[in-house]
């Protein structure tokens, strides 16, 4: 009879090394081991346990032709992420026209950037047989809005949203940019690993409206790319005030500050505050982003502000 029959037969196990104490097993005693792990033996611990979490992770390999890789993030949903990602990445364009901005959609259930950009069709393949990404306002873009119909549901499993994402990652021919602005689905689920995962990020921002409610799931985002070890460049406080057009009257729908707040206990800093415009919301229904349609309005000013705070603090781009 084996060991774990034995075990199973007699109900008691014995740890042989050191002293400890009996504690019931079932229906029996068990001798815990009581000796305290040294410093160094608990270091040692620490590195076999992240080489065995590491076997089963993927290899980061770059996106062929793409410098540097920056994710927009939320915990949660309505907060207007995608808005920010497409303003931010038109911003990027504004304040150095010598930049190639490419933006990718990674929300496959709700793909919002066809929409927000004007764009429609199929990408046509290129002669290595990659897609070539649709191009408005001077910015490339890619989602998987433009693999399906507009109202067609995306019914899958994790599987399959993996391996849309894996094609959306590399099985585009982007060409030669400069900065690819990646809109991520809200939340901390299969999408935001696999990405983190698979290639290498050179920061995230995270969107937050001031209210309690978002703010809660964007502390979670943040944590999630930190156990990840993708950096996290900052906030975003997206609806931070309401002015009356009429009036001038200010309003704080959502709270105020809420996101500073939170970045203090994250040790952040804010990338700036986008205020609750109409202007904003009509300029992405009608597929003509703020920045590109406004570009003397303080909406679009904004904007621009943030996108030079998310440049300073990108680490340098690989030669």
């Amino acid at each position: 009879m084996g060991f774990w029959g034995r075990l199973l037969r007699f109900g008691w196990v014995s740890l042989w090394r050191g002293s400890g104490a009996a504690v019931p097993f079932g229906g029996s005693r068990v001798l815990v081991c009581g000796r305290q792990l040294s410093g160094a033996e608990s270091e040692t611990l620490k590195q076999r346990r992240t080489q065995v979490m590491s076997r089963g992770l993927p290899k980061q390999k770059p996106i062929e032709g793409v410098k540097q890789v920056i994710v927009v993030a939320s915990g949660k949903g309505g907060v207007g992420k995608s808005t920010t990602a497409v303003n931010l990445a038109l911003a990027l364009a504004v304040n150095d026209s010598s930049k190639a901005i490419g933006l990718l959609d990674a929300d496959v259930y709700g793909p919002s950037i066809p929409k927000m950009m004007n764009l429609k069709g199929n990408p046509e393949l290129a002669q290595n047989n990659l897609m070539r990404p649709l191009l408005n306002y001077g910015i490339a873009c890619m989602s998987m809005g433009f693999l399906v119909e507009e109202t067609a549901p995306v019914v899958w499993r994790g599987l399959m949203v993996m391996s849309a994402i894996e094609r959306l990652l590399r099985q585009v021919d982007w060409g030669q940019l400069d900065y690819l602005v990646v809109d991520m689905p809200p939340g901390t689920g299969d999408v935001q690993l696999s990405v983190s995962q698979n290639i290498p990020i050179s920061g995230a921002v995270i969107v937050s409206t001031p209210q309690d409610i978002a703010l809660i799931d964007a502390h979670k985002g943040a944590e999630m790319f930190r156990k990840v070890h993708v950096p996290v460049l900052g906030l975003v406080q997206n609806m931070s005030v309401f002015q009356c057009p009429k009036c001038k009257h200010k309003t704080h729908i959502f709270g105020a500050d809420g996101a500073r707040r939170l970045a203090q206990t994250l040790d952040l800093d804010v990338l700036g505050d986008i205020p609750l415009h109409l202007s904003i919301r009509e300029a992405s229904d009608t597929g003509l982003p703020v920045v590109f349609s406004k570009p003397e309005s303080d909406e679009t000013k904004a904007y621009l502000r943030v996108a030079a705070e998310v440049v300073r603090r990108l680490p340098l781009p690989p030669e």
